[in-house]
């Protein structure tokens, strides 16, 4: 039907989630709002340390942390427009990434299309992409089975996904979606 009438296909359409034609290269596009990186410890020594140079950029008052768990995939920033998913880029540098819209819209979890009340009109939300524990096993069993070397581990398995040209290959990959913070937005 879409390809009868051009004019009604829609960015958010099923039929957009895999792309056609295989891409040459990754775009490289500038951040909006720059993407940091998480910092990590592994001892108390560092963890203590930290919590000195906080209490010293507060001037002795008592800060509250937030603890959670790390998602171990590759970092993205998703842009909407008006509701409609339209662009998402690795952190790359921080300051630009690799567009790579064309594979994470293959993503079954990836809205296409926002929801609800007061969707503003500009959106770039952060997250991880990454490849269940579960699925990656599965993923590798059958890698093994049909003769191919398995992946060392989900995050080298995603990261390497996600910079194949072709998104049919992307497609048949169990890769997942967890979002976790605002970038920026308008509206």
């Amino acid at each position: 039907l879409e390809n009868q009438f051009p004019e009604l296909k829609l960015a958010d359409s099923p039929t957009q989630r895999v792309g056609g034609q295989p891409l040459e290269e990754f775009q490289t596009v500038p951040h909006r709002t720059p993407m940091l990186s998480i910092g990590n410890t592994y001892s108390e020594g560092e963890l203590r340390d930290f919590h000195g140079r906080i209490l010293k950029g507060l001037g002795g008052q008592s800060p509250s942390y937030v603890v959670q768990p790390k998602v171990d995939g590759v970092a993205i920033s998703l842009l909407y427009r008006e509701g409609v998913f339209e662009r998402a880029v690795t952190r790359g540098d921080g300051k630009q990434g690799d567009d790579v819209t064309q594979n994470v819209r293959t993503i079954r979890s990836l809205p296409l299309k926002m929801q609800g009340e007061d969707i503003p009109a500009f959106l770039d939300v952060r997250g991880e992409i990454y490849m269940p524990s579960k699925a990656f096993l599965k993923m590798n069993q059958e890698r093994e089975e049909n003769g191919e070397s398995p992946f060392a581990n989900p995050r080298n398995a995603t990261a390497g996904t996600l910079k194949l040209l072709d998104s049919k290959l992307v497609a048949r990959r169990p890769l997942d979606l967890f979002v976790h913070t605002i970038g920026e937005w308008e509206g």
